[in-house]
């Protein structure tokens, strides 16, 4: 019998491993150009201790099955949709690092676009038992005909630092590699625009989070004290972008932006 979603809420499990030099020169490599100043880059937890499944456990879209680590939400559609992150002392080559998950909560919202369920989870990332990263997680589970948002065209930010990257299909399809997601958004064309309904392969929610972080990171000269993040539209291969950073109250203002339109893909804020 298929649990109710409600009793997943406090659910946990730990999964660990060590940090490799060659993990993090693979790293280095995807994301070339894109990163800050540091032993381990910011963001490179993200290809750790993922929630792996053998090929007969997985999903139709090429995630683990609903109900192995996930509750099964009659929603067939999983994106991230935001969250948050509170680093610490940077992490280095041949840490041992844990990670601490916990459901920890599930709601539902009927809006424009359909019926969504929303499932925050909780990770603790520590070292040696010292906390390193806590991370707050927001995954979104839509139906299976639900439209994507559009983002409306914003202008360029006078004065910001910024970068312009260039996610090809190869960049989309090494950082699936590196995080071992086999999502198939983001390798199967013809899944990704005639089954969930995108303009084409979809550029991953903490790529996109890890280029705001580490430009972030080399504008404040060190790792922000938090950040916060929220997607707002899909980013597909082949759309340039520019990564963008100004000043607000004290910290920075973070942004993903096309650059064909203008359209806001994902969005942050990091305190200093």
């Amino acid at each position: 019998m298929t649990r109710p979603p409600e009793s997943w809420i406090g659910r946990r499990w730990r999964h660990g491993g060590t940090i490799t030099e060659r993990h993090v020169e693979q790293f280095r490599m995807t994301l070339d150009g894109s990163l800050a100043e540091s032993e381990v880059p910011p963001g490179f937890h993200w290809t750790m201790i993922l929630d792996t499944a053998a090929a007969d456990a997985l999903g139709d879209d090429g995630h683990p099955r609903a109900g192995l680590f996930m509750p099964d939400l009659g929603l067939p559609r999983r994106m991230w949709a935001g969250g948050s992150l509170l680093p610490g002392a940077p992490l280095r080559c041949g840490d041992r690092l844990v990670r601490d998950s916990v459901i920890a909560d599930i709601a539902f919202k009927d809006g424009a676009s359909g019926r969504l369920g929303f499932v925050t989870v909780d990770h603790v990332w520590s070292v040696g038992g010292k906390t390193r990263i806590r991370e707050r997680q927001d995954i979104v589970y839509r139906g299976p005909d639900t439209p994507g948002r559009r983002a409306a065209p914003a202008p360029a930010w006078p004065g910001a630092d910024a970068w312009t990257v260039r996610p090809d299909p190869l960049l989309v399809f090494r950082y699936s590699a590196v995080t071992f997601n086999s999502h198939r958004i983001h390798w199967d064309l013809a899944w990704a625009r005639d089954v969930e309904h995108y303009d084409g392969l979809v550029v991953h929610g903490p790529l996109q989070v890890t280029w705001m972080l580490n430009l972030a990171t080399s504008v404040l000269g060190r790792q922000p004290s938090a950040l916060r993040y929220r997607s707002v539209s899909p980013l597909v291969a082949g759309d340039e972008a520019a990564v963008e950073a100004r000043g607000a109250d004290g910290g920075l203002e973070l942004r993903v932006r096309r650059l064909r339109d203008g359209g806001v893909t994902t969005t942050g804020r990091a305190d200093p």
